[in-house]
């Protein structure tokens, strides 16, 4: 059997990270000349494309427009980042992750065309994402979700012109790319939208920037609380908004997918915007499947959620708090060093009794040290200090009582880690029993 780490996957993303001198380099041309030398720019990769863009709340989002596209008879495709475990998470073709040969040929064309005249550089993400629309386009999937990966008017995905434009939420985070003006930022999200193509604003709380942005160009808005919006019943929740022809549309006992609901309504406006005749039975179908990890996934006692700004860390809070349990709630906490991690640590603080940060690898990585010092700063109790996510979940797992609960959270980095330990514990004890079983 092939050994997964030397696999050709593995080799193409280790040429990926080292190929461009920068991590991030915001620009559209260098992307949309390549786009264009594979064709993918000549013709729709899918009959309809929605592209997500916002602070928090779009990995949700696209979660629950897969899931209800799917309940509805629709073929999907989905473009995410960033993964957790897998970088084929990204990647998902009806519902699955695409397989490692997908995706190299995907890479390969990529760069039959990146040196096909000029030679161009692009970074990983830029790359990655022409992987994904090669991708999608050989498959032709009624539906195209595309996540934002930073930003919105200068990220990759924005190569594709978007039939809807979706923007969840708007708060300060990665200042380094796109700055600490909330206004600003939300002129950067809102660059996915198209002229006379519709806009749905996920959150009540949005800058002033985003529809301004919508109304010069002429991209008719259906703002939460406005043109649509949830409402609480008995059981479940309710949804109105709007068709594409413009016709009032409710659905009614909705279950709770796990996910923010305001994501929730903001997926089926979107949808419904696309041309989807919304079916209460395959909505709520959809709504009851969806599954998104590192999102409140709770595993017994332990709860991984990717949260990584004070805005996600305040929803996680409230939704613990929505949650007592007899004994200690302790957070395993890392975080990169570019992050707000006072602002993080301030939200989360009223629900959790003890800390036990964590160090994470990389340029942009934060010492377990150093988070303990911001967590001592504010009153904080720091219960134990690991050199790694994995090893503050093992030293966690020797400690717990059965009442206590975890959360896992700061960053994809730091979630991913843990699973990723988790199923090599797993794969570890297969292997031990198959030995056994085989003498």
């Amino acid at each position: 059997m092939q050994d997964a780490s030397h696999s050709p996957l593995d080799a193409w993303l280790a040429r990926l990270e080292a190929a461009h001198p920068v991590d991030i380099d915001l620009s559209l041309e260098r992307v949309a000349e390549v786009a264009r030398r594979m064709g993918l720019l000549d013709a729709r990769v899918a009959g309809r494309v929605i592209t997500v863009a916002g602070t928090n709340g779009k990995g949700s989002t696209v979660a629950m427009l897969e899931a209800l596209a799917r309940t509805h008879g629709l073929t999907t495709a989905t473009y995410t980042s960033p993964h957790l475990v897998r970088y084929n998470e990204r990647v998902r073709l009806d519902g699955q992750e695409a397989d490692d040969e997908v995706l190299v040929a995907g890479f390969e064309a990529v760069e039959v065309a990146r040196r096909g005249g000029d030679p161009v550089s692009l970074t990983y993400f830029e790359a990655g994402t022409l992987g994904a629309l090669h991708a999608i386009a050989a498959r032709g999937p009624d539906l195209a979700i595309l996540e934002v990966g930073l930003g919105g008017r200068l990220d990759a995905v924005n190569i594709l012109d978007a039939d809807v434009a979706v923007v969840t939420t708007i708060a300060q985070d990665h200042a380094a790319f796109l700055g600490d003006d909330l206004e600003g930022i939300g002129r950067e999200k809102a660059g996915i939208m198209r002229p006379g193509r519709p806009a749905v604003l996920g959150s009540t709380a949005l800058p002033q920037s985003v529809r301004a942005t919508a109304t010069t160009l002429g991209a008719p808005v259906h703002a939460l609380g406005e043109g649509f919006q949830r409402r609480a019943v008995e059981p479940g929740w309710a949804w109105e908004g709007h068709d594409a022809e413009g016709l009032v549309r409710r659905l009614e006992a909705l279950p709770d997918p796990g996910l923010p609901l305001d994501n929730a309504a903001t997926a089926l406006q979107a949808l419904a915007l696309a041309g989807v005749a919304l079916d209460e039975a395959a909505c709520r179908q959809g709504l009851t499947s969806v599954m998104l990890p590192g999102r409140m996934q709770w595993r017994g006692q332990w709860c991984l959620d990717v949260g990584h700004n004070p805005h996600a860390a305040g929803y996680l809070a409230a939704r613990l708090a929505e949650r007592p349990c007899q004994g200690r709630t302790i957070a395993l906490l890392g975080m990169l060093g570019d992050k707000d991690a006072d602002g993080v640590i301030a939200a989360l603080a009223p629900v959790i009794d003890a800390w036990v940060p964590v160090s994470l690898d990389g340029d942009r990585a934060r010492s377990a040290d150093a988070l303990a010092g911001h967590l001592e700063a504010q009153g904080q109790a720091v219960w134990h200090r690991a050199a790694s996510p994995g090893q503050g979940a093992d030293w966690l797992e020797a400690s717990l009582e059965p009442e206590d609960r975890v959360l896992v959270c700061g960053s994809f980095f730091t979630v991913g880690a843990v699973l990723a330990a988790w199923a090599s514990r797993a794969q570890t004890a297969t292997d031990d029993r198959s030995s056994e079983g085989a003498t």
